[in-house]
């Protein structure tokens, strides 16, 4: 329950395991307490070459901050993740130092990470106690809370190139569902893994799972009891 902060059901809340992309709500975080939305980023080769979901960032451009920002959490983009870690610090290494120290400040025990986009690493991993802990922080920052319930943003390079990203959360795209924001992350060894947040009249619930074998049958099963 967001609003009072009380744990209504939880199954292995504190086990750790590997938390793919729901790690991009940390690379986040620590961009918005950090950098103001209008700066630019150059995109280095390394950043456009970066596997998985991308939002096909071209190499030698530059991107605002704010649109990296929208890619990573309306597309789950992993360039931009390459993008505004290297921006960061210099270099995805020095980003991932910072990662885990601020996963400390904040109390996640059970937090670490290897990468700034949540590519399996055995010290990648999360629990859905402290996700949902570290979901309840971000979502003070109206920058993150607002591209988490974006279904879709488009934006420009600095050249000029034209982008466009949809929500990779499908309930998201869903009016009846109750879903208004969330954050999907897959991958083969965290298996599919779903953030959401569900307004139901005046109360608003957050749910986390992780590895997950079917993360919307799973997920509808839970809004049936939430928003029967």
């Amino acid at each position: 329950d967001l609003k009072s902060g009380q744990t209504l059901y939880q199954r292995s809340a504190a086990v750790a395991r590997p938390m793919a992309s729901l790690t991009k709500l940390m690379t986040a975080l620590l961009i918005v307490e950090n950098h103001e939305l209008n700066e630019w980023v150059t995109i280095s080769a390394h950043a456009a070459a970066t596997p998985g979901s991308t939002a096909h960032l071209p190499a030698g451009d530059s991107v605002q901050v704010g649109d990296l920002l929208s890619s990573l959490l309306v597309a789950s983009a992993n360039d931009s993740a390459s993008a505004l870690a290297e921006f960061d610090a210099g270099s995805e290494e020095q980003f991932i130092v910072k990662m885990n120290e601020r996963a400390k400040e904040l109390g996640l025990k059970l937090t670490s990470y290897a990468n700034p986009m949540g590519l399996d690493d055995p010290r990648q991993v999360s629990s859905p106690r402290d996700t949902a802990w570290l979901t309840m922080f971000v979502l003070r920052f109206p920058d993150i809370a607002k591209r988490m319930a974006m279904k879709t943003a488009q934006f420009k390079t600095k050249n000029g190139v034209e982008l466009s990203v949809t929500h990779t959360h499908a309930l998201l795209h869903d009016p009846e569902s109750g879903v208004i924001a969330g954050k999907t992350g897959t991958t083969e060894g965290a298996g599919q893994c779903l953030l959401s947040i569900v307004e139901d009249e005046d109360r608003r619930y957050l749910v986390v799972l992780l590895s997950s074998a079917d993360r919307y049958a799973d997920m509808r099963r839970i809004l049936r009891v939430i928003a029967p």
